[in-house]
């Protein structure tokens, strides 16, 4: 069976992924800052600032997921964590890119987490495609800045980048920090409410990682979704899956401005996406109502 190397295994999706490659019977290796065994899962340590990488982690490897990035909402968006949000995601790609070329480590894939955030943080009713241009606020630089970074990858092997909305699992992401206030009958609409929040149950979106690492027809940028919903229709159901009233009135855009800074602006905008190339390519989602996709997490 293939050798898979992901950066970022450690990591919500990464955990998920291992956990499914080792299913099938895949070897899974992580690039971590410190090398070890975990969960029956070899770490070979990696360091980009240093520029260092164990090169045993490329022996052998046939396809390659990069995960790896800081958290985009889990600092205050200052110039250093902006350098440092887009650092993390496309400067490890080129490391373990030159790593590979150095190695000899020649990958039939390398499969790229991206994000929805690539069109810009805006609210519109239109659904962005997979053709729509990228946006030029923050986020979308954050997110052009590593694509382009992966798109290197193109030199030496297949490309693929998900381009990945909220990720909705009981163990991380979204859903935690949204079911702990609705649980005490604190869930309101953000902002005006009526900002898009697409999203996608974990259990797609690795399956859309596994599709994309096993169909070679796959090369360049897909949206992957299992749905839309209006902020204040998702928050609606988060409510409804825990049992609690909703009934407080919208938090004002600018409280969250003071709370948050710049980085409001994933909480108080929004668009739908569709997924045209990702259902060309057979990539379909199984949960796409919200709903459900929540009671499976409550």
């Amino acid at each position: 069976m293939p050798i898979v190397l992901i950066t970022g295994g450690s990591g919500l999706i990464g955990r998920k992924l291992t956990q499914a490659l080792s299913t099938q019977g895949h070897e899974v290796r992580w690039l971590s800052r410190n090398a070890g065994t975990r969960g029956g899962v070899r770490a070979f340590a990696w360091d980009v600032k240093q520029g260092r990488i164990d090169p045993e982690a490329l022996h052998g490897v046939d396809r390659i997921v990069h995960l790896a990035g800081a958290g985009i909402a889990d600092k205050r968006w200052t110039k250093a964590r902006i350098v440092e949000l887009i650092a993390s995601r496309a400067d490890s790609a080129r490391h373990l890119l030159r790593a590979a070329q150095e190695n000899g480590c020649a990958p039939e894939c390398f499969v790229s987490a991206s994000g929805s955030g690539y069109y810009g943080a805006v609210t519109r009713d239109a659904p962005f495609t997979e053709s729509d241009p990228p946006g030029t606020d923050t986020i979308a630089r954050i997110t052009v800045e590593w694509e382009r970074a992966v798109d290197e990858w193109g030199s030496l092997c297949r490309v693929v980048k998900l381009r990945t909305p909220v990720v909705l699992a009981r163990e991380g992401g979204a859903w935690p920090k949204l079911a702990a206030p609705a649980r005490w009958g604190l869930a309101a609409p953000l902002g005006s409410g009526k900002q898009w929040m697409p999203w996608i149950h974990i259990d797609d979106l690795v399956r859309a990682y596994l599709h994309a690492l096993d169909e070679k027809h796959m090369h360049g940028a897909y949206n992957v979704l299992g749905g839309n919903a209006t902020n204040a229709d998702f928050m609606r159901s988060v409510a409804r899956a825990v049992g609690r009233p909703f009934w407080l009135p919208r938090v004002p855009g600018f409280l969250l401005k003071a709370a948050l800074g710049e980085m409001a602006v994933l909480l108080l905008e929004g668009s739908p996406m569709r997924a045209e190339r990702a259902q060309e390519a057979g990539v379909t989602s199984k949960i796409t109502l919200l709903d459900d996709a929540l009671r499976k997490l409550a």
